[in-house]
């Protein structure tokens, strides 16, 4: 296997969910800043463009972070990330669904179509005009999830991969001008746990 990565907190959750593993992947930098991932040749691994990729041993190419994850939890099951029962995985999927949608999503468009608009307008379609209300989607996201949230990881007693997931997010938040409300205490409490992992250090 390879993984082919670059800055930006996609990648980010497939180093970390990595690192939680404990495998060993080689890695490939693509120059995301410079638009490689925009051209050939990296286009005929990943035809979206986007990073990252994961390079099998049979020649494939997988992209989606959550597809390269389930496949990397398949290959090696221990430590779970995604669960070892089918509730389990069941749940983790759910929750990794909601984070998606509910924040991730929103909070990375909110950044592409205003701080990041530069990088992005000529790569893909923008709409500036929407990033306001994205942004206060993600936000809205993080009120409802700690409204929701149990403790101490999102699935309860299970850090998983729904945990990687937003985390991956809520750090890149922090850096794009989209922060976590400290009046959020739960999640910020949650924060400061995953931030604590050694995997959170090793895929910065």
């Amino acid at each position: 296997m390879k993984l082919h990565q670059s800055v930006g907190p996609n990648p980010r959750v497939v180093k970390m969910f990595i690192a939680e593993k404990g495998v060993d992947v080689p890695r490939v930098e693509v120059d995301l800043m410079g638009g490689e991932n925009r051209q050939d040749p990296y286009k005929g691994k990943n035809p979206a463009g986007q990073t990252p990729c994961l390079e099998l041993d049979n020649g494939a190419y997988l992209s989606e972070i959550t597809a390269i994850c389930e496949y990397l939890e398949e290959k090696h099951p221990t430590p779970a990330l995604i669960g070892s029962t089918p509730e389990e995985r069941a749940q983790t999927r759910m929750w990794t669904r909601r984070v998606d949608l509910k924040i991730c999503e929103p909070m990375a468009n909110g950044f592409r179509f205003a701080e990041g608009l530069p990088l992005f307008k000529d790569r893909m379609l923008t709409v500036p005009e929407a990033s306001p209300g994205l942004k206060a989607m993600a936000k809205d996201g993080e009120q409802w999830l700690e409204s929701q949230f149990k403790g101490p990881w999102i699935c309860g007693d299970r850090f998983s991969l729904a945990d990687i997931l937003l985390f991956g997010f809520i750090d890149f938040g922090f850096q794009v001008g989209q922060p976590l409300d400290p009046g959020f205490a739960k999640l910020t409490d949650w924060y400061n746990r995953v931030k604590a992992r050694p995997s959170a250090a090793a895929s910065a």
